[in-house]
């Protein structure tokens, strides 16, 4: 890792806050932000560890956004640090909620605010697809790979397949592919 920016806890919360303030969408629309402050300018963790941290936080159960700045803080400064990210990533969201059920009763009405939202759909869903290409790039997805994400897919939209068990048939495959290259080395 190329000279990380200096960690601190009000540093971590500032940036977590920052980030959960800006963010529409969710946890996958956090991905590219979380990325570009953490990997990128501040360089906490290397893209490497960042992707490995998502492959964990996707599979721990919870909030997936709070689950990875849980485990970047811990990554960075053991439980005091995963406190002082998740509280950061998730007060915006609290303060912001309060300030809707304040005042949503007031402004639901208005075609203006239900115009808002139909405009930050769809920037929603670039904000989803940008992560995910670059996760595939970062992942080797290929040619002759592509078919495990799209079946994938296709197997939890269409057919209503839990993640769980497409996270555990990943990780079994991971198993069988790593004793299978170790087989092959030895002969």
């Amino acid at each position: 890792m190329n000279n990380p920016i200096q960690w601190s806890m009000g540093d971590a919360f500032a940036t977590f806050f920052k980030i959960g303030l800006f963010t529409i969408g969710g946890g996958y629309a956090m991905i590219p932000l979380i990325e570009k402050e953490v990997v990128e300018k501040k360089r906490w963790i290397d893209r490497d560890e960042f992707l490995d941290l998502m492959a964990v936080a996707q599979s721990a159960p919870g909030v997936f956004a709070v689950n990875l700045s849980i485990f970047i803080g811990y990554k960075r400064a053991g439980v005091k640090g995963s406190v002082a990210c998740a509280i950061g990533n998730v007060m915006p969201s609290v303060l912001i909620i309060l300030l809707i059920a304040l005042f949503f009763q007031q402004f639901k009405e208005h075609d203006i605010i239900e115009n808002v939202f139909k405009g930050i759909r769809p920037a929603v869903v670039a904000l989803i697809l940008v992560p995910t290409f670059k996760m595939a790039r970062t992942a080797k997805v290929n040619r002759y790979n592509v078919w495990i994400p799209i079946v994938t897919a296709l197997l939890i939209w269409m057919l209503g397949v839990s993640p769980i068990y497409v996270i555990m048939v990943g990780i079994a495959g991971g198993i069988v592919k790593h004793w299978s290259s170790k087989k092959g080395g030895e002969a």
